[in-house]
């Protein structure tokens, strides 16, 4: 039980930690956002946001290898046998920097080939397109090498770590932002190149706190044929997950790309930006929990683990939802006060954007879950073939004509039916009774939407459409919606429980920030 309670402090600690440091890069990233799409224009911002984004199809087999990286770090550590780590340690370095070489060795070739035959770029941008997609292959190379570094930080739940490295690198890209208004050269060259440049510097101060901190991340050249195996085991299944999840990105950022064009790009660009912010505090509360749910199933803590899923589960989404329903109800005025140019399509695709996270958030608890158990071959099968549906069935849609909103519409009912089937797969996986699922996580969450979304539709209709009335509606809406949260959507425990936390560890986070 004391083990129990240090587990949960140390949730609660790193949570606080991660949230301190979104709140700094959020206010930075929308600053610096608005700055970029002024700075390079709509057109060239689209073009970053295709080109840049494109490279990142290549890096599936790295996607699939990290789910099982990132497992069999943090499982090892919690068996405490140093030699098994270092020895896992040195085998995922070692098939990451296969998978970088592999990588770059497509992008290259068929990946070259694409942006000169298939992309929809202005003749007269195209030579700085080629600089942005080269710039972005070496950077998803680094993201390649770096990860099993990024996975020892988490294991080990470090997360301070993430949030002064997290600071001081959103500190150099807020002097990118600058040095774009003063440099007489391309901009988009210019900004690609300083971005490879602190991705860079970020590998190496990495790399340089896990040799120091950690015993077991010291690499040498020892390949372990069976760690290898039974990462591969995982790796593999997950393919089809990770495949999906670059055909509903960058996927569908290419279909909008050939069928509409880099403006349109500039609008999902906007979208996966304030997409990437928000999703941010929810990231952040899953960071400090995927561990202790790892680690709970590894030392066959059962009932610690289910309840660990439902408590990330339900947060999860009433964290998002706190933030995405005001944005949602008043998109067209945070759009139009945050940036002088709004993209055509940017207030749909933001929408839509956030509904997709809504359901999407529930789905991370039961991945990990997946991913402890090592039984992932009918989870990322029928899983990861919904979610490949989306691109195919997405691209008819425009074929046949319909508008660029379409495929985000496509999108959210595949992700629906995918967490459906996501439940019910883990739910027998890991014994878990689907009616005590139910019970906390979907009742709760379905009964404070019904509330929260009816009473901020009722309250719009009440208010002109003036900019000072918006901002009273988003913050009455906030305002409502987290009374709506604690008193419907977490029980009586819950809430003292999460109330007693912050008031203790408040102080504690202060003096390590």
């Amino acid at each position: 039980m004391e083990m129990e309670s240090d587990n949960n402090s140390r949730i609660a600690k790193n949570t606080i930690i991660l949230y301190l440091r979104m709140i700094f890069i959020l206010c930075v990233g929308l600053f610096t956002s608005r700055i970029i799409l002024n700075t390079l224009g709509v057109e060239d911002y689209g073009i970053y946001n295709v080109v840049g984004g494109f490279v990142t199809i290549f890096a599936f087999l790295n996607g699939s290898m990290s789910t099982a990286t990132q497992r069999f770090i943090t499982f090892e550590l919690a068996r405490g046998e140093l030699n098994r780590q270092r020895a896992t340690f040195s085998t995922a370095i070692i098939i990451h920097l296969s998978l970088a070489a592999i990588i770059f060795i497509l992008a290259e070739t068929i990946g070259l080939w694409f942006v000169y035959n298939e992309l929809v770029i202005p003749e007269n941008r195209f030579y700085a397109a080629v600089w942005v997609y080269q710039f972005s292959i070496a950077s998803c190379c680094l993201s390649v090498i770096s990860l099993p570094y990024n996975a020892m930080i988490i294991a080990h739940e470090r997360m301070s770590a993430f949030a002064y490295i997290s600071i001081f690198d959103t500190i150099l890209k807020l002097l990118i932002v600058y040095s774009l208004l003063i440099v007489p050269w391309d901009k988009l060259i210019v900004y690609s190149a300083l971005l490879f440049t602190v991705q860079l510097l970020d590998r190496i101060i990495y790399g340089i706190y896990c040799r120091r901190h950690f015993a077991e991340a010291q690499f040498n050249w020892t390949f372990n044929k069976s760690i290898f195996k039974e990462m591969g085991n995982i790796a593999g299944w997950s393919i089809f997950g990770n495949l999906a999840g670059v055909c509903y990105t960058q996927g569908l950022n290419i279909l909008l790309n050939m069928f509409f064009g880099p403006a349109v790009n500039a609008a999902r660009g906007v979208a996966v930006t304030v997409q990437g912010v928000v999703l941010g505090f929810v990231n952040n509360f899953q960071m400090a929990l995927n561990p202790q749910i790892t680690k709970a199933y590894a030392v066959n803590n059962f009932h610690r683990m289910y309840a660990l899923i439902y408590a990330s589960s339900k947060i999860s989404f009433f964290l998002l939802f706190l933030i995405a329903l005001p944005i949602i109800v008043e998109a067209h005025t945070i759009l139009t006060i945050w940036l002088k140019i709004v993209p055509e399509h940017t207030v749909w695709f933001l929408r839509l954007t956030l509904c997709i996270m809504l359901i999407e958030t529930l789905a991370n608890p039961l991945m990990i879950s997946s991913q402890a158990s090592g039984r992932v071959r009918v989870y990322q099968s029928v899983v990861g073939g919904l979610l490949l549906l989306i691109l195919p069935i997405a691209y008819i849609v425009l074929k046949c004509g319909a508008n660029p909103e379409s495929v985000f519409v496509v999108h959210l009912v595949i992700a629906g039916v995918a967490q459906c089937a996501r439940l019910f797969i883990v739910g027998r996986i890991i014994n878990m009774s689907l009616r005590a699922y139910f019970r906390n996580v979907v009742w709760r969450i379905g009964l404070v939407c019904l509330m929260a979304v009816t009473f901020s539709f009722y309250l719009t209709n009440l208010f002109p459409n003036t900019t000072m009335c918006s901002m009273l509606v988003m913050t009455v809406i906030f305002i409502v919606n987290l009374g709506i949260i604690m008193t419907c959507g977490l029980t009586k425990n819950e809430r003292g429980i999460l109330v007693d936390k912050i008031m203790n560890l408040i102080p504690k986070c202060s003096r390590h920030v």
